[in-house]
Order: C-alpha cells, then sequence, then structure tokens
C-alpha cells in the first residue's frame, strides 16, 4: 500500500477506504459541522447545550471532535435545543438540492 501524508489523500486511496465508507464519512463530517455551526451561532457553549439537551457535555465534546458516532436519540436531544430535527429525504431530492 502506498503511504500517504494528507486525509484527503488517504480518502481517495480505495484500497483503504471504499466508496460506502467515504460517503459515510462525508456525511458524519458535514453533520457535525452542522451541529457545532448552530451551536455558536446560538452563542452555546458546550457545557450549556449540555443543560439545555440534558446530554452530558463530555458526550457532545467527543461528538463533535468526531471521536464517538452518538446513537439518533441522542443526536435527536442535541438538535432539538438548537432548533433542528432529522429528517429522510429521497436520494433524488437530497442530489438536486430540494
Amino acid at each position: 500500500m502506498k503511504k500517504v501524508t494528507t486525509f484527503s489523500e488517504y480518502m481517495g486511496d480505495e484500497q483503504r477506504v471504499s466508496q460506502a465508507e467515504r460517503e459515510q464519512i462525508q456525511f458524519e463530517i458535514e453533520l457535525i459541522g452542522k451541529v457545532i455551526k448552530a451551536r455558536k451561532e446560538r452563542g452555546l457553549s458546550q457545557r450549556d447545550l449540555a443543560e439545555l439537551s440534558g446530554v452530558k457535555q463530555p458526550a457532545i465534546a467527543r461528538l463533535e471532535s468526531m471521536q464517538a458516532t452518538p446513537k439518533i436519540d441522542t443526536l435527536l436531544k442535541i438538535l432539538h435545543p438548537l432548533g433542528y430535527t432529522l429528517s429522510v429525504v429521497p436520494v433524488d431530492a437530497e442530489r438536486s438540492g430540494e
């Protein structure tokens, strides 16, 4: 296997990361990025969000640093005080930006 030195090289190496894994990782990066952005836009610290959501601050820190993948119920608890929820959309609608 060839040596990689950057995350982009790692992600682009099909021997290391399958297309399905790339899509999952990209989804997680985008999701967590949106959670962090929403928290900061509301002027909330991780501790503030923990108090509002009932999810412990260390769990929020692990989520935001992508050290842990939250269960759906935990994610919903975190999203609610930020004014968001999860939704399932058809793949075609997602690609077209609907």
